[in-house]
């Protein structure tokens, strides 16, 4: 994991949500889920070169049930992009950094 990623709970991520100046990019995944491992090495690129622009937190959707059921997570790794409190992008699955780029530009 890099320092441009946070490990978030359910009542952590919904404070970085009212306080963040920045989007929010959120991956819900599970220790288990071989997509979400695939992932992680993407999500700590594409923070490391977003810094400034995107905060990059990871849920653990097996530790932490009310933030899923929330936003109606179903299958993992999901990805919601939020901006100023507000879900603005979703990817569910495998993505790539070029589409997690698009996906902030479109903001």
């Amino acid at each position: 994991m890099s320092d441009n990623v946070t490990i978030v709970n359910d009542d952590s991520f919904a404070e970085i949500l009212k306080t963040s100046d920045t989007p929010v990019l959120i991956d819900f995944f599970a220790t288990w889920c071989g997509p979400c491992t695939a992932i992680a090495p993407i999500l700590d690129e594409f923070a490391g070169e977003n810094s400034d622009r995107v905060k990059v937190v990871k849920l653990n959707v097996d530790e932490n049930p009310r933030t899923p059921a929330k936003f109606g997570i179903r299958g993992i790794p999901t990805l919601i992009l939020f901006n100023q409190g507000k879900e603005v992008d979703k990817i569910v699955g495998m993505t790539t950094k070029d589409a997690l780029e698009k996906m902030l530009n479109g903001i």
